[in-house]
């Protein structure tokens, strides 16, 4: 009792209290502290532990092998996704053995930036974790799940990426669930340390680290962004793969890559004569879009008996092929898919725009097999530089590099009601990117390989075949050069029958009805005087 309120004589008082007064030889007043400075205690109170300010550097996370050993894996991790990410970069324009992907390719390589991304800024904020940082990367990894799972489980999303794209999609959720846990694990090393080297865990933040955080978690946001937009239009992909092709799918080129081909009509005649077959070649965008539909009318109207046309690699219901691909090896694939089917011929080539110098090249390699020219609105072998272009290439590369993201193809299913058929071979197959990646490989040998191959076709060009031209009124009055250079392929055979100029049609000469009748009677004459 006397203890408790103090009583008792003063010295036995003194001698029996274990105050931190007593052991500092201080004597008590109103301003003695209850509790021991942490930083102080060393000099103030001997005996108490010799804690450290928050603000040492020694007070850091990296004292734990365990969080040093991640950060050495993690940054191993990087350098194995960098190496990655290099190889996909240069399958871009150059593909490695056994790295071709039927697809684009842009999206392993987005995945693969992704992880890197993920990885690089992991290493950046290492020791300073941040609790909206895992939550987004929570996100970004359920995300990447629902990525892995649709890539993988539908046939055609799987047959377009391959394994290469199977390998950077679950690479990228693995490293996302890393980063999620190596956070985890520092947040856990740090609080750790500041209890054993300065009494508790830390809870204020620096302005730097403040800063650090905020910019950590903006960095992260626009990761989960892009994945959440990825995922939207992989979910696009799957849905686009339930539009079967009308045609057959052949594999071609050492079974490398498959190519769509379609046939309609009937070869001969009501009189059971023969007739050449219509072999049809797009212009900047797939026969699909207005040639295919021209070509029924044709058919219905008895102006032509049978057609058919094959889609160039990385067209419409076609896969792309490695890289290069020069005009030449993209013609000798569409002969090979042709007679995979029975097709022989003979033939009527009817082509439009950049089309032409395929149909071209195929005119004279099959040499006595063509009964008939028909270029509409051709280009000519001087815009193949244009077309090879080191800014178009750019941007071409560029639009590749984000198409995963969806940014026309995701508000134009949802606002402007573009359908399955738009994003395959229609007005929005643009968009997609094994078109951009297409465009890319023809930009890359336009003004090499594939002006190489269109020179030696027109060496040997069989001088005897019947030839129509067709050009567009407003593509003469916009380009002052492209009357003299129509009037140029006027000469590519010597038995040029007729050259018109559809005076108010656009480069798409077949979108206007004067175009569609010139272009059915003068494919009708090649066919039936053949």
């Amino acid at each position: 009792m006397n203890r408790l309120w103090g009583g008792g004589p003063k010295g036995q008082d003194n001698g029996s209290r274990d105050s931190l007064d007593q052991e500092s030889g201080i004597d008590a007043n109103e301003h003695t502290r209850l509790l021991p400075n942490r930083v102080e205690s060393a000099t103030e109170y001997p005996s108490y532990p010799n804690y450290l300010s928050p603000d040492d550097p020694a007070v850091s996370p990296y004292n734990l092998w365990s969080v040093r050993i991640v950060r050495y894996l993690t940054i191993l991790f990087t350098i194995l996704t960098f190496a990655w990410w290099t190889i996909l970069l240069v399958s871009a324009f150059v593909t490695p053995p056994g790295f071709h992907t039927r697809g684009s390719g842009f999206f392993s390589f987005s995945y693969t930036s992704l992880a890197l991304s993920n990885l690089l800024f992991t290493l950046i904020f290492f020791a300073i974790p941040s609790k909206p940082v895992r939550i987004l990367s929570i996100v970004m990894g359920a995300l990447l799940l629902v990525d892995a799972v649709l890539l993988i489980s539908v046939q055609k999303t799987r047959h377009e990426e391959g394994w290469v794209g199977m390998v950077s999609v679950l690479w990228a959720l693995l490293m996302s669930f890393w980063t999620l846990g190596t956070d985890r694990l520092v947040e856990w090393g740090k609080t750790e340390e500041e209890e054993r080297l300065t009494g508790r865990a830390e809870t204020r933040r620096t302005l730097a680290e403040w800063i650090a955080v905020l910019l950590s978690t903006f960095i992260m946001v626009i990761l989960a962004l892009a994945v959440l937009l990825t995922t939207c239009t992989l979910i696009l992909r799957a849905l686009d793969a339930g539009l079967a092709p009308p045609g057959q799918l052949v594999w071609v080129d050492g079974d490398k890559y498959q190519m769509h081909v379609y046939c309609h009509g009937d070869s001969t005649d009501s009189k059971g004569r023969k007739l050449p077959t219509v072999l049809f070649e797009g212009g900047e965008m797939p026969v699909e879009d207005g040639l295919w539909q021209f070509a029924n009318d044709a058919v219905n109207n008895g102006s032509i008996g049978r057609y058919c046309f094959v889609d160039r690699p990385g067209l419409a219901w076609s896969d792309t092929a490695p890289s290069p691909l020069s005009a030449g090896m993209a013609v000798e694939a569409v002969s090979e898919a042709l007679a995979r089917v029975g097709e022989e011929g003979p033939w009527v080539l009817a082509s439009a725009g950049i089309g032409s110098i395929y149909s071209r090249i195929f005119s004279a390699r099959h040499g006595g097999e063509i009964k008939g020219l028909l270029l509409i609105d051709p280009f000519h072998d001087d815009d193949l530089g244009g077309v090879g272009s080191a800014g178009r290439g750019f941007l071409l590369w560029i639009r590749g590099i984000i198409s995963p993201l969806g940014l026309d193809r995701i508000p134009g299913a949802l606002f402007n009601g573009r359908n399955k058929g738009d994003r395959v071979w229609g007005k929005s197959a643009y968009q997609t990117g094994k078109f951009l990646f297409t465009k890319l490989q023809e930009n890359l040998v336009a003004d090499t390989l594939s002006k190489r191959d269109l020179a030696s076709s027109t060496a040997i060009q069989n001088p005897d075949v019947p030839l129509n031209l067709i050009s567009s009124g407003q593509m003469i009055r916009s380009d002052s050069g492209w009357e003299d250079k129509q009037r140029d392929l006027s000469h590519l055979t010597h038995k040029l029958q007729h050259w018109d100029i559809v005076d108010k049609a656009p480069h798409r000469v077949w979108d206007t009805l004067e175009g569609r009748d010139v272009i059915e009677r003068r494919l009708r004459q090649l066919v039936h005087n053949a």
